[in-house]
């Protein structure tokens, strides 16, 4: 596998991220978008370019500039997670997946864990030639996403209505960028931000019946289904999907990630065979 690190322009904070490709012919081509705080480094789009690699697949793992929590670039200032809006999520894996097309390649298979799956849902229903979709842990969305992680633990049982005020008085009052402390995960958040999960996140299951293309959608077994909602999504979903549960696995797949690997590489196989993706490149 050859690895190229790579920046990608955009309007404000530029993406960084790698570009794999097998040492013999390129197949197809895949897109990798991380979860929610996390970035390029960790979790699937660390795990599976390898795996890709070895199919035939070049992939492309990038961070959005909602990336980590907070972190700094060339100067002080401040960017990352904390302060991730849904318009320039959305934006950024549509110029990832433009900066794979200036390089000749087909239509890329999306692979999106957590928050990024969700987010492939909508580049999925917004890109109609998108070959196939691989939601890991992808989560529900939409503005009950918040409530459900409440309940599930996620948030430290966040005083949602509360914390909701603070952040409308700060945007109101010019201060959309302050950092709120929350407890438990997410940790920090600007108040625009919170704002913006609160009501703007693509709703994964009301989107279901634009999606035509092939799916596998893969959950640890003990994750809750109104937060990653794998056996609604296939109910709803206007193409086959497929879902499949991994045992004594969590939400980041920690020591799962070899079977996580073969569970998407088989499916990938079955559904795609030979000519991957829109064929060779």
């Amino acid at each position: 596998m050859r690895t190229e690190l790579v920046t990608i322009p955009t309007p404000t904070t530029p993406l960084d991220g790698a570009f794999y490709q097998p040492e013999g012919p390129v197949r197809g081509c895949a897109l990798l978008f991380h979860g929610n705080r996390m970035s390029f480094l960790w979790g699937a789009p660390r795990f599976l370019p390898p795996v890709l690699a070895a199919m035939g697949y070049a992939s492309l793992a990038f961070n959005r500039r909602g990336h980590d929590i907070l972190s700094i670039r060339d100067s002080r200032q401040a960017e990352g997670g904390a302060f991730q809006l849904t318009r320039e999520a959305l934006e950024d894996n549509r110029l990832a997946a433009q900066w794979l097309a200036a390089r000749g390649l087909p239509p890329p298979l999306l692979i999106g864990h957590s928050n990024g799956g969700m987010l492939a849902v909508r580049h999925a229903v917004d890109h109609p030639d998108t070959p196939g979709l691989v939601l890991l842990s992808a989560q529900c969305g939409g503005t009950a996403m918040v409530r459900h992680a409440v309940a599930a633990g996620a948030l430290d049982s966040l005083d949602a209505a509360a914390v909701t005020e603070d952040a409308q008085r700060r945007v109101a009052a010019g201060r959309g960028r302050e950092l709120m402390r929350l407890p438990g995960w997410w940790y920090v958040s600007s108040a625009e931000s919170y704002l913006d999960r609160m009501s703007e996140l693509p709703d994964t299951l009301a989107l279901a019946p634009q999606v035509h293309c092939p799916v596998f959608y893969l959950c640890g077994a003990g994750e809750p289904e109104d937060l990653y909602p794998a056996r609604a999504f296939a109910r709803l979903a206007a193409g086959p999907c497929a879902v499949e549960f991994v045992a004594d696995c969590d939400h980041f797949y920690r020591g799962r990630e070899d079977e996580v690997s073969a569970r998407v590489a088989a499916w990938i196989g079955r559904t795609f065979g030979a000519t991957a993706c829109g064929g060779a490149s």
